[in-house]
């Protein structure tokens, strides 16, 4: 027997009583709702040290991430449209290529308003893009935001890959002396274009 099966075996002894999954409707019914998703939103992203900006009709999307993150030389999309990126990351076949990508552009699936978080389903090869570029763009269509976490986690999907995750603001921590450090896990700086 493997040690695996010790440590269940082990669990499923001391283990006397079985509970049921809880009934989450009464907490949907008192979840959180905004009269202006959007609004709230573009609030939150900037409560969690990201910035939000909205895309105007006729707005170019490649000049709008230029002249924000004009000094960004290695930008990763796999995105149509999106001209200004310099390699596609579907191209790289070790993740660890991906070190040193100053900017990657990526697609937001659904927005929560009540807390700024965006779903991102894996469409690039190599999931690491997510967390080890040092900024991020995340395109996001204003009719793809929620309210809130109930209604976001009966919308998502993993995708083709079988992985997704919800990224709200750039990665800090204050774990290591009580001192806030950005970009410890992920991206140092996120923006969200809606659009």
């Amino acid at each position: 027997m493997s040690s695996r099966e010790d440590i269940l075996q082990s669990i499923r002894r001391a283990t006397h009583v079985k509970y049921e999954k809880p009934d989450l409707k009464p907490l949907e019914e008192h979840a959180l709702t905004y009269p202006n998703v959007v609004e709230q939103f573009y609030f939150m992203m900037k409560q969690v040290g990201g910035e939000a900006v909205f895309l105007e009709e006729g707005q170019d999307i490649n000049k709008l991430i230029r002249e924000s993150y004009p000094d960004a030389k290695r930008i990763a999309s796999n995105l149509e449209g999106i001209t200004c990126a310099t390699f596609n990351p579907d191209n790289v076949e070790d993740p660890a290529e991906l070190d040193g990508t100053d900017l990657a552009i990526i697609d937001g699936k659904i927005g929560v308003a009540e807390n700024g978080a965006v779903w991102i389903e894996q469409d690039v090869k190599q999931r690491a893009l997510y967390f080890i570029s040092e900024k991020l763009v995340i395109l996001l269509d204003k009719g793809r935001i929620v309210n809130n976490m109930h209604e976001a986690y009966k919308r998502i999907h993993t995708g083709e890959y079988g992985f997704g995750t919800y990224i709200s603001g750039p990665s800090k921590t204050a774990d290591i002396e009580q001192a806030l450090v950005m970009g410890a896990h992920g991206a140092r700086d996120v923006m969200v274009i809606i659009k």
